[in-house]
């Protein structure tokens, strides 16, 4: 089954929408984004390749997002399955809130003021406070993450500053730390700021062996070693933490915002 994302924008909401329907299915999927379908001549053009692909023995699926009624007429007539994700939505929408929509081009994904210039903000300090590269401006921290190399602290401190706007700092703990009694130094002050990351040492291994193999950076005692140690340092300061092996930077992201009770910065 071949599945087109189209939109007369970036085509990032049909892929998010449509992706997630298709999550239900044990199927085999080969996806394609097309967006900035922007006049009726593009949506012909695209409508016939579908055909040549139809015309060969494709089953072609498409979840759309089109703002002008036009354009949307033409992708709803191509010879496919074709599903207007806005479409069965914004009516009821509109009877609850009392006014009619106004649909408009990429304003799903548009540049919003305040908004745009926030998650810029967020990324640059996450980038700058990544593996404690940095530790003077943890005071602009909204989190602070921990955890052992390679347990998932730099995507998921990214994905944060870009999806949300967290300032997102992260601190990395290793061996020096373990020898000490409590948190480094420089993080107490920010106790309240931390969430700890851990993961299966069997991952761990794994995945350090990808980046440094045969060596005691990737050992299966030394990773057993260090996601031990780390552990004792969460519950003995109690400072929550999550084992990140078996999710994905955006499921480990939405609990580090739940538990740490953090909001979208939407200033």
């Amino acid at each position: 089954m071949k599945v087109y994302f189209v939109s007369d924008g970036t085509a990032i909401t049909a892929e998010v929408f449509g992706s997630a329907m298709l999550s239900f299915f044990d199927i085999a999927i080969r996806k394609e984004s097309v967006p900035f379908i922007s006049t009726e001549d593009q949506a012909h053009g695209f409508c016939r390749q579908l055909q040549e692909e139809v015309d060969a023995g494709e089953k072609v699926m498409v979840f759309f997002t089109i703002s002008d009624p036009s354009i949307r007429a033409i992708i709803e007539a191509c010879n496919a399955h074709s599903y207007n994700l806005f479409g069965d939505l914004l009516s009821p929408i509109e009877q609850a809130l009392g006014v009619p929509a106004q649909p408009q081009a990429q304003k799903a994904h548009g540049i919003k003021e305040g908004i745009y210039d926030s998650r810029i903000d967020a990324i640059n300090y996450a980038l700058a406070n990544d593996d404690g590269a940095s530790i003077k401006n943890y005071d602009e921290a909204e989190i602070i993450l921990l955890g052992v190399s390679r347990s998932g602290k730099t995507p998921t401190s990214l994905y944060l500053a870009m999806q949300y706007g967290i300032k997102a700092a992260n601190y990395p703990l290793n061996e020096d730390d373990f020898t000490q009694v409590g948190l480094p130094k420089i993080l107490r002050p920010h106790k309240q700021k931390l969430y700890g990351l851990t993961i299966d040492p069997v991952r761990l291994h794994e995945i350090r062996t990808g980046r440094m193999a045969s060596s005691k950076y990737a050992s299966p005692r030394q990773c057993r070693y260090e996601v031990d140690e780390v552990e004792a340092i969460y519950r003995q300061e109690r400072i929550p933490f999550l084992n990140t092996t078996r999710l994905s930077v955006e499921e480990i992201s939405t609990k580090v915002m739940a538990d740490m009770h953090l909001a979208r910065n939407r200033s």
